[in-house]
């Protein structure tokens, strides 16, 4: 009964630490979009310009990806940079998943221009402006998987030729949670659109 007790307890200890983790990673910088218009549950959103850590990868998909980008670009704003500087982690991660150019980002903190931050200490992360873009968005919670990606940026993109709105350029994953988040988990799917009229 004893050992019972002592595994809710401790199951209970490890929960509340994740939630406590989960609500402080929730709380970091995100870029200040518009939304012009709604297509069922899809947003079509205008971001500002905004200013990208990134690294290339060797294939578009998530699966695999998602951990060996991650550190790369980490590894910058945790100190590997000509300053040694420490910049403030922002979401989402955004994946280009081109097949010509895939890539992971990380946005900048709004704060910094390309000019104030340091050079990365590595050849495989280039700091990169983007500039403003239209962006459709579908939101879909819990862990991302391929799968997942692939269908919901499917429906995407048939709600979108039905809408008769033009894409351009790849499809792009947005992961907003820490690894360790295990409840309101928040991802995207998202491509370019042009032709687009403000509701």
């Amino acid at each position: 009964m004893k050992i019972i007790l002592w595994l809710v307890v401790g199951t209970a200890i490890v929960v509340g630490i994740l939630l406590l983790y989960s609500f402080r990673f929730s709380r970091i910088e995100t870029p200040q979009y518009k939304v012009v218009k709604k297509i069922n549950d899809i947003e079509i959103r205008v971001y500002p310009s905004l200013v990208l850590a990134q690294t290339k990868l060797k294939s578009n998909r998530y699966d695999g990806n998602e951990d060996n980008g991650f550190r790369t670009v980490a590894s910058y704003i945790f100190g590997g940079n000509s300053k040694q500087q420490k910049i403030a982690m922002t979401a989402p991660v955004i994946m280009d998943m081109s097949d010509t150019g895939a890539s992971m980002s990380f946005v900048m903190p709004g704060k910094y221009q390309m000019e104030d931050l340091p050079k990365p200490s590595t050849a495989n992360v280039e700091i990169k402006k983007q500039e403003s873009k239209v962006l459709a968005v579908i939101e879909f919670g819990g862990f991302a998987s391929q799968e997942k990606i692939n269908r919901y940026g499917d429906y995407l993109d048939k709600s979108l030729k039905e809408a008769k709105i033009t894409t351009i350029g790849s499809r792009l994953f947005f992961g907003y949670n820490a690894p360790w988040d295990v409840v309101n988990r928040r991802n995207e799917v998202a491509i370019e659109v042009v032709n687009v009229t403000e509701d």
